[in-house]
């Protein structure tokens, strides 16, 4: 059984399996789930670019995460972070009175 990747406890029981068949482990010191051996895809600066143009032409997030193979739930993220760096202030100028 591996060590718990967040406090290296060797009190690991199986968690059943993720997604594509691998093992999930649970700790049951930190609660903490994981995978022995993660394959963890990182999307590249020239996706995220294109992820931005796609945005733009208001395509739907379901059909940007098939077209360019990424989940739903890290483009969802991403947006949400996209969203959060957008200044909230607005400027507003007074209009002039009389005529």
């Amino acid at each position: 059984m591996p060590a718990c990747p967040t406090c290296a406890s060797s009190y690991i029981v199986k968690n059943g399996r993720i997604h594509n068949g691998k093992q999930r482990f649970k700790c049951h010191e930190c609660g903490r789930q994981f995978v022995e051996q993660p394959t963890k895809k990182v999307i590249d600066q020239s996706t995220r670019e294109l992820i931005d143009r796609l945005l733009l032409e208001r395509i739907s997030l379901a059909g940007i995460a098939r077209a360019l193979e990424v989940s739903q739930q890290w483009l969802q993220t991403y947006v949400n972070e996209k969203y959060a760096a957008v200044p909230r202030q607005v400027q507003v100028s007074a209009k002039k009175k009389g005529g």
